[in-house]
């Protein structure tokens, strides 16, 4: 549909939903929306007053496929959300199928975005490599971020303090870029917090920890994993998890509470949801509506 000379085009986001439903089913049952859904309330918080965003979700985790007359090049932007496969488990089926899937989100030079497993996949896709961290799993906050003196310049990170935290789970990171990337950000956990990679026309942002997450989704997401933890040392018995989760559970509900602010040590940064997903709002501005304005 054309747009009137004077109206500005609906900006059209293709979401590519990377993990399981049944996954996103236990991690709703514990509290949390699903992962498109707290993607499109995140960057729903920079639209431009007067704007609306056409979104479709992808779930390519359970082999969905665009419908058909449908190409990834009428979208313009994606997004990738996490995942809890590893893009070195090539006898899995999916992870084969969601890097060849990535690999063609870049040949169309739509403007992408990853979170967490979103930086993992195109890095492996474009000739980089990811590896289990071995500093361990980051999960809850990731700590005393820092933008490169590149990442200080591009507008991934514009908004951003000259260190900050963020949410965030995961246990692999990215071990080397593939060629064209860029670090923009890194921390004591992994040296690549926040990536670009470009190529002529094509331009991926990433980041390894989570914009679109609450702390309701952390919560839902240690909730489900104890076991996990208590073997990584993460914690020492159930009532301990259970005690986090509790308390992010709240804050959730909560951000203004002063008391668990102190706590767990956590600022704006995190309890501020238009600070927490700035790096979207910055996508959105820098390449989805320049792309929609050009359609």
């Amino acid at each position: 549909m054309t747009a009137g000379l004077h109206e500005k085009p609906m900006p059209r986001l293709l979401i590519l939903n990377c993990s399981p439903d049944a996954l996103l089913q236990r991690v709703a049952a514990e509290g949390s929306r699903k992962y498109d859904a707290l993607f499109i309330d995140s960057i729903g918080l920079h639209v431009p007053q007067g704007r609306t965003l056409e979104h479709f979700t992808l779930n390519v985790a359970d082999g969905e496929g665009l419908p058909q007359g449908v190409q990834i090049g009428d979208f313009d932007g994606v997004w990738i959300s996490g995942s809890p496969f590893n893009t070195y488990r090539l006898d899995q089926p999916t992870v084969r199928e969601q890097i060849e899937l990535a690999r063609a989100v870049w040949q169309a030079k739509v403007p992408t975005f990853g979170s967490c497993w979103g930086l993992q996949l195109m890095t492996a896709a474009l000739g980089g490599t990811v590896h289990l961290n071995p500093r361990g799993r980051e999960i809850g906050v990731a700590r005393r971020i820092r933008p490169t003196e590149a990442g200080r310049r591009h507008a991934l990170l514009r908004g951003k303090e000259l260190t900050f935290d963020a949410l965030c789970t995961h246990e692999d990171e990215v071990a080397t870029l593939p060629p064209g990337a860029t670090v923009l950000a890194s921390n004591e956990v992994s040296a690549v917090q926040a990536a670009t990679i470009s190529d002529g026309g094509r331009r991926f942002w990433g980041v390894q920890y989570h914009p679109e997450f609450d702390f309701a989704a952390v919560a839902a997401i240690i909730s489900i994993r104890v076991e996990r933890h208590l073997d990584e040392g993460l914690a020492r018995s159930r009532e301990e998890v259970a005690g986090v989760v509790t308390d992010f559970r709240d804050l959730a509900r909560d951000p203004a509470r002063k008391d668990l602010a102190w706590r767990y040590g956590v600022g704006p940064d995190v309890l501020d949801p238009r600070l927490r997903s700035a790096e979207f709002g910055n996508w959105l501005t820098a390449e989805v509506l320049p792309a929609a304005a050009r359609r």
